[in-house]
């Protein structure tokens, strides 16, 4: 891994602060944690970590090489599937600034295990990594399986449809219990609905929140 001084190109990323795209990391000393942010930029559009900035920009530097390692253990033992990193260093004020590159990956869900080996996904929103829901593994699902999304307006279809237009925006519980469908069923219609543009997901006040999309 080759050292780099461009100051002005990571001067450049701090003064962008976080967002969907970027987080800053202070120190790395749990791997699995690390796998989390992985995960997140894997399922949603790619991004980049900085090892040794902390929260308000200030470059605090890679304490040891250790970091390094922990990153790419992250990458491999605690993401499923493994993902590919590009890391670089970049030498500025005296300090080392890790950069961790991640693409979006072409086999979502990418999984982050936690200490029981348990796996979780996850998606990134604005300048945070948040567990997937139901609707964006059955997303994937889809997309992964190449499978056609055909919507037939069918009196459950429509009712669904109705209450959201009724409603305004509603929670994936509070569709289930309005249309009487379990989790399972209303998870795979809503995914269908998003998938064919009807209908958009959105996040607000740690909750994620379902509504007909403009001109709908």
């Amino acid at each position: 891994m080759k050292t780099n001084s461009n100051t002005l190109y990571i001067q450049k990323l701090i003064s962008e602060g976080e967002h969907i795209h970027q987080d800053f990391k202070f120190a790395i000393s749990d791997a699995r944690k690390i796998a989390k942010s992985l995960s997140a930029f894997a399922n949603t559009e790619g991004g980049r970590l900085l090892v040794g900035v902390k929260d308000n920009g200030k470059i605090a530097g890679v304490r040891s090489e250790e970091e390094i390692y922990m990153v790419e253990a992250a990458a491999t033992l605690y993401c499923r599937p493994e993902i590919e990193l590009e890391t670089h260093i970049y030498h500025i004020e005296g300090k080392d600034v890790l950069e961790v590159q991640i693409n979006e990956s072409t086999q979502k869900p990418i999984y982050a295990l936690d200490e029981n080996n348990h796996p979780w996904a996850y998606v990134r929103i604005k300048d945070e990594n948040i567990l997937a829901n139901p609707i964006h593994l059955n997303i994937w699902k889809h997309d992964r399986e190449e499978k056609k999304v055909i919507i037939t307006y069918t009196q459950r279809e429509q009712q669904v449809l109705t209450i959201l237009k009724q409603q305004g925006a509603l929670t994936l519980g509070q569709c289930s219990k309005l249309t009487r469908m379990n989790r399972k069923q209303i998870s795979r219609l809503l995914a269908d609905f998003i998938r064919f543009g009807l209908i958009e997901q959105y996040f607000e006040e740690h909750t994620f929140y379902f509504r007909l999309k403009d001109g709908e």
